[in-house]
């Protein structure tokens, strides 16, 4: 059975009101569904803020893993890590949380690590495991986790970002001809889009510089050096990851903009069955213009630049010789 998110929510607060809390689920559906938000409300309530507005990841009893590194890969150090955070003592005591996001970019060591926690939790602690792709995870930590699947979200309205986007890939390809490929065009899409992912570094990064900040005035006349060198390099890792969440989240808008090309192309148009229906009349007009395999040669594209951003493969590079090839003539 399938819950929205307020659904879900409501039937967790009362069964953590009838002491019927299990210690362990896994929150699962697509992306936008509501799978964050509805975790960090549970360990808002959970963990003593009533779930209400405050903000869980300020609360010292809750402790996130989510991917750091460039691979996108959660690793055994950080399970262990959070395990060692889960045999203390609760601060404010409540319950203690720990919250997997993107728990199917577990490597094999961390989901073993994890596994043990599963069998043995620790007192006082509850366990949320967050992921749209539940079938990536081992059968015998999903066995130990009680689902809680959400309903699919309805289709949102893009962003500003996926909108500037979307506005200069439509009018490349209305002023681009068929057979041509216009170099100075496709270089304009370029340094467009590197654009874009400068913005959105700099504001992740500024995000992260003022949440280190407000910790150094709480904690800089109580703990020694050693422990904010380690928050700092914690903010610097969580901004890294951060920033390859909305590299990827741009990509996948380009992937999207094609995919709707060939649903026009199939006789998908209906508004409900496109990404971008506002932008219908503009992928309907390359739907007539391209055939399909000229369509897929450039998804195609696309979906190397993605695998490539989960390499040790140049940004700028990649993201050139993707885009000569998916907007080339």
């Amino acid at each position: 059975m399938a819950f929205s998110p307020q659904d879900a929510f409501d039937f967790l607060r009362r069964a953590h009101e009838g002491g019927r809390l299990a210690h362990a689920y896994l929150i699962t559906g697509e992306n936008g569904s509501g799978k964050r938000e509805l975790a960090l409300r549970l360990a808002s309530l959970v963990a003593g803020s009533g779930g209400g507005s405050h903000d869980p990841l300020k609360n010292p009893d809750v402790h996130v893993v989510e991917p750091e590194s460039k691979s996108r890969i959660i690793k055994v150090e950080q399970t262990r890590e959070l395990e060692k955070e889960l045999q203390m003592r609760a601060s404010l005591g409540g319950r203690k949380v720990s919250i997997i996001f993107d728990a199917d970019r577990m490597n094999a060591a961390a989901s073993n690590s994890f596994l043990k926690t599963l069998e043995e939790p620790p007192a006082n602690s509850l366990l949320l495991l967050v992921t749209a792709h539940p079938e990536m995870l081992l059968e015998t930590v999903l066995s130990r986790c009680i689902l809680v699947q959400l309903i699919a979200a309805p289709r949102r309205e893009p962003t500003e970002g996926q909108r500037r986007l979307l506005d200069l890939v439509a009018r490349f390809l209305a002023k681009s001809k068929p057979g041509e490929t216009d170099l100075g065009g496709v270089f304009g899409l370029v340094r467009e889009f590197t654009r874009l992912l400068a913005e959105a570094k700099a504001s992740i990064q500024d995000e992260g510089a003022a949440g280190l900040k407000r910790e150094e005035g709480l904690y800089k006349q109580t703990t020694d050096g050693k422990w904010l060198a380690e928050r700092e390099d914690y903010f610097k890792a969580l901004a890294e990851s951060r920033y390859l969440q909305a590299r990827g989240f741009f990509v996948e808008t380009l992937l999207q903009w094609w995919g709707d090309v060939l649903r026009q192309q199939h006789g998908a148009a209906e508004p409900g069955s496109l990404d971008f229906p506002s932008y219908s009349g503009q992928s309907a007009a390359q739907a007539r213009r391209f055939s399909t395999p000229d369509v897929l040669r450039r998804v195609s594209a696309l979906e190397n630049l993605r695998e490539n951003f989960g390499r040790n493969v140049q940004e700028q590079l990649a993201v050139e010789v993707a885009f000569l090839k998916a907007f080339g003539g």
